[in-house]
């Protein structure tokens, strides 16, 4: 069996590559990078970069035109400031819709994207890393798993059932990802969340305050923040 899996270089998704890759072999494992016009090109460096420590292809694609008309505020064109709030608090002014970082549909685009590849490049596993502290407060709807289980109905039946999609942590949050990860040794240093650009994390975006919060739940510090130290 091939596995093909949707990968930003960050901590959900780089956890979902080393299952992949300890349930089938790195040589049965291909991630993919999406760019969809983003404010930069950390995330996607950092998919190379785990991509190279677990020796898997990586496939890279852009959807940065479908995205035009959104003024999202993590794409390159918005005129939107990215919130430096955790996303509860934002979810208190949002009136029951989505955050202002939501990418309109952007997990669908993905999938249905990745769905093509899986098939062209014969695997039958979709893995992507949406989890319970995204899909909170409708947050991301598109991590929910009223979601997943309609994508994953689509894309089993419009792939003439050849492609089962795969979402490992749809019931766990950040914190129980992150207690996958270390007990598989996950390189977390190589990772990015951080919605912003830069050398360091900002430590102030909605991503940043999740993750901190996942690394200190387990006891840890954050791998990423000592990356020049090392």
């Amino acid at each position: 069996m091939k596995a093909l899996v949707l990968c930003s270089g960050g901590v959900d998704s780089t956890t979902c590559l080393a299952l992949a890759v300890q349930k089938y072999g790195h040589e049965n494992v291909t991630a993919l990078a999406v760019s969809y016009g983003q404010k930069h090109s950390r995330e996607i460096q950092a998919a190379h970069d785990v991509a190279d420590y677990y020796h898997v292809r990586l496939t890279e694609t852009d959807l940065t035109d479908i995205f035009r008309c959104s003024n999202c505020s993590l794409l390159q064109h918005s005129d939107q400031d990215i919130p430096e709030e955790s996303y509860a608090s934002q979810l208190e002014k949002t009136d029951g819709k989505p955050v202002s970082t939501y990418v309109p549909f952007r997990n669908g685009l993905f999938l249905s994207v990745a769905a093509s590849m899986a098939l062209s490049l014969g695997c039958g596993i979709l893995y992507y890393g949406a989890h319970l502290d995204d899909a909170a407060g409708n947050a991301y709807p598109d991590c929910s798993q009223d979601f997943k289980d309609a994508m994953a109905k689509a894309i089993y039946e419009g792939s003439g059932h050849q492609v089962r999609l795969e979402a490992p942590f749809i019931n766990s949050n950040k914190a129980e990802i992150v207690h996958t990860g270390l007990e598989l040794g996950v390189p977390y240093e190589l990772t990015w969340s951080c919605y912003e650009g830069g050398d360091e994390p900002c430590g102030k975006c909605g991503t940043c305050l999740d993750r901190a919060r996942a690394f200190a739940a387990n006891g840890v510090s954050d791998p990423a923040l000592h990356r020049k130290e090392k």
